[in-house]
């Protein structure tokens, strides 16, 4: 079975890439809480039971965790990873009570006791509302910042992949021959937006599905409109999964990489990533709407089954895959569901709206409820993926 047969070959490429990309999620939390003058009690990559780690001499805890699918950054304050507030007693503690834990303000014993002044100087949950809001918006930024990078690199140093909007071929019984569009057409615009790069109308057509285009072209000098409406087909990808795509059945008239100075490339690199972001979010509008299957929703068994690929093709597409990914890393992020940044964040919104934070007991029902939302995501896409693979059938048919 393809699963077991290829799992050697993923899990360690696949433990790369998530560690680094988690690493520069959980840093840029770090380093703006340090910035804010936080006191960070622990920095861990994985969750669950520590495997190992060490102290710095600012006294957090760094360490790798046993259950690698995530990290956090737990802040003096945080009743626990998921950054709620520690509760705080009004009174004074008993004197017999015993030590009080550094972490949660609490005393051995169970009894809780106000934070000194000394103490909430440094607790995240004391910090004004707009550095809050710069530590949670961090993770994400350091994922969109970490791609940009990779791309910017990849355009100075190789240069930009690129294909001119000039079509090769025109595959026959086509959405693009029943269009008549012919080899040799440069497509100027679609549905109004300006085409420079072949890769651009791959991604409309994705994006769109079987969606009517209107093309602008240009053919032997003059400008000629025409509608496409692209063909849905099944279609196998390098994985050996088959899912339905929209094909308009053009080809390009070649690819040639394109190197840029170090300002253009960033330049480039930045439209590159808003790009990303915007056809990842339409997607996932499209798959939330039913126009687009959830078969093509993934978790972690994907992106391993992928990691592993990309490997085997060499250290390029390894850097250009973990750009993409940590794109996609720091917008799920960004939805507004409790647990999450984008869940903090709709938090400080309201606080910033009422001029108080919510309540308590309002918190704590939405990260249960967040809390939910995750797992069930997580075992629906996990789901996908054993199925993808074939393991049920294999399970039943042993």
């Amino acid at each position: 079975m393809q699963f077991i047969s290829g799992i050697g070959d993923f899990v360690i490429p696949f433990l790369i890439i998530l560690t680094v990309l988690v690493f520069v999620h959980e840093l840029g939390h770090y380093l703006v809480a340090r910035w804010c003058g936080v006191r960070i009690d622990a920095f861990s990559i994985g969750f669950g039971p520590e495997l190992f780690g060490w102290h710095d001499r600012r006294g957090t805890r760094w360490k790798f965790s046993a259950i690698p699918l995530g990290g956090y950054v737990k802040m003096f304050g945080d009743a626990d990873v998921t950054s709620r507030p520690a509760r705080e007693s009004s009174g004074q503690p008993d004197g017999s009570s015993g030590a009080a834990s550094e972490e949660t303000g609490s005393w051995a014993g169970g009894r809780e006791r106000p934070l000194t002044a000394e103490e909430r100087a440094v607790s995240f949950h004391y910090k004004s509302l707009a550095q809050r809001t710069w530590i949670v918006a961090a993770g994400p930024l350091a994922n969109f910042l970490f791609a940009l990078v990779v791309l910017a690199g990849f355009f100075f140093t190789l240069g930009q992949p690129t294909t001119p909007p000039v079509i090769g071929n025109v595959l026959p019984d086509s959405a693009a021959q029943e269009a008549g569009l012919e080899s040799g057409d440069r497509i100027l615009t679609i549905n109004g937006s300006e085409i420079e790069r072949f890769e651009q109308i791959q991604r409309v057509v994705q994006l769109n599905l079987s969606e009517p285009l209107d093309m602008q072209v240009e053919r032997n000098g003059q400008t000629v409109a025409l509608t496409v409406t692209p063909h849905i087909v099944q279609a196998e990808d390098n994985f050996g999964n088959v899912h339905e795509v929209a094909r308009v059945g053009i080809t390009a008239s070649g690819t040639e990489y394109v190197r840029y100075g170090l300002l253009q490339s960033t330049w480039m690199a930045a439209e590159e990533t808003v790009s990303l972001v915007g056809a990842t979010g339409k997607a996932l509008g499209q798959i939330i709407t039913g126009s687009r299957s959830t078969d093509e929703l993934g978790g972690p068994v994907r992106i391993a089954e992928m990691s592993g690929y990309v490997a085997e093709t060499g250290l390029v597409s390894v850097l250009w895959f973990m750009a993409v990914l940590s794109i996609n890393l720091g917008l799920i992020n960004l939805f507004p569901v409790p647990m999450l940044d984008g869940g903090h964040l709709l938090f400080y919104a309201y606080e910033a709206v009422r001029g108080r934070p919510l309540g308590e007991r309002a918190q704590e029902i939405g990260f249960r409820i967040g809390l939910g939302l995750v797992l069930t995501l997580f075992v629906f896409v996990t789901w996908n993926d054993l199925a993808r693979l074939q393991v049920f059938d294999f399970l039943v048919g042993s």
